[in-house]
């Protein structure tokens, strides 16, 4: 039976078009941007936060409205009740990514005529993603297209998982998922980077991500260092990257030292829990492992910080990394 589908979520949206089922989306958060074709739909909800501020104002601003026991977003009950949805697809893992599930139920409650049913996501780790693949494929009466969409998307990461175990070498990781204040990366992403043959130093799989110092990051101090602000493109992050280049330990990082300082577009990827977190898998495979995986995503969902690095030192990983492991061949986009 077709349905009326408004997402209140970019992950969610892309799940339900994951799942072919474009045509029955009707509505969507102000942050749901794919596919492209999405931004025609009406939008649903809004932020009460300027998102052009700096990253540590951004940070301001969201613990001072979550103070007063307020919701950073909110919810557009007259477009609800113009759209007439018989699904709606929102979350409930975090209040600084989208709208509150409790927010949800009570414009529905309200203000919704057509009494929709309310899915709620809530990921914490990859598992969790699949299940909310097939949560939203169940209430969409698509199961066993769920199901088959979930064992494809998981075929493509053990074919990853399983080339980067034979890795002898794999280089220490610090994930940055906000740069002022400094906060790792918990959740999925500790799970992706192991999965891309790298040791994850910072944050917890299954759980959210953490606040950190300074002092963590230099005691530690990673081969690698991937920068993945929440809600930022590459280039909003590296208009925020003074916030760890000024600071005076930034230099003297080994990451720093070996030219290896990632940017990525980690509002696309990595801050999305759906299907395209396996495109965030290959991204880290290829920053990880330059020698062996070649996706196409340099350039597109992630950068060297500085360009002339690239030059002076990848090429000289590659050497290196191919000595130790003279068995791997390179694997090239599926």
């Amino acid at each position: 039976m077709s349905q009326r589908i408004v997402s209140l979520i970019a992950s969610a949206t892309e799940i339900v078009c994951h799942l072919g089922l474009g045509d029955q989306l009707v509505g969507r958060s102000h942050e749901c941007d794919f596919p492209s074709w999405v931004s025609r739909l009406p939008i649903c909800t809004r932020a009460k936060l300027n998102i052009e501020k700096s990253s540590r104002h951004i940070d301001k601003q969201v613990k001072d409205i979550l103070r007063d026991a307020l919701s950073v977003y909110e919810v557009h009950g007259p477009a609800l009740e113009k759209l007439q949805p018989t699904l709606i697809v929102t979350q409930s893992q975090c209040e600084v990514c989208a709208v509150s599930l409790k927010d949800v139920e009570k414009v529905v409650c309200h203000m919704v005529s057509s009494r929709p049913r309310i899915v709620s996501l809530e990921p914490n780790c990859l598992a969790d993603v699949w299940q909310d693949i097939l949560k939203v494929a169940e209430a969409a009466d698509v199961h066993e297209r769920g199901e088959t969409s979930v064992r494809q998307l998981q075929g493509r990461i053990q074919s990853i998982a399983e080339k980067a175990r034979a890795f002898v070498v794999k280089p220490t990781v610090g994930c940055i998922e906000w740069v002022d204040p400094l906060m790792a990366a918990g959740n999925w992403v500790p799970e992706l980077v192991g999965l891309a043959g790298g040791v994850n130093l910072f944050g917890v799989a299954g759980k959210h991500s953490p606040w950190m110092q300074w002092e963590e990051l230099v005691k530690k101090d990673p081969d690698v260092i991937v920068v993945m602000p929440c809600g930022f493109d590459i280039q909003r992050t590296q208009k925020e990257m003074s916030a760890l280049t000024q600071r005076p330990e930034w230099k003297n990082l080994n990451a720093v030292h070996h030219g290896r300082i990632y940017v990525t577009d980690g509002n696309q990827y990595f801050n999305r829990p759906g299907p395209r977190l396996v495109e965030s898998l290959e991204i880290l495979a290829e920053i990880f492992h330059p020698h062996v995986f070649e996706f196409g995503h340099e350039n597109k969902g992630w950068i060297y910080l500085k360009s002339h690095l690239k030059k002076t030192k990848s090429k000289e990983r590659e050497v290196a990394y191919a000595s130790k492991n003279p068995s791997l061949k390179r694997v090239k986009s599926r």
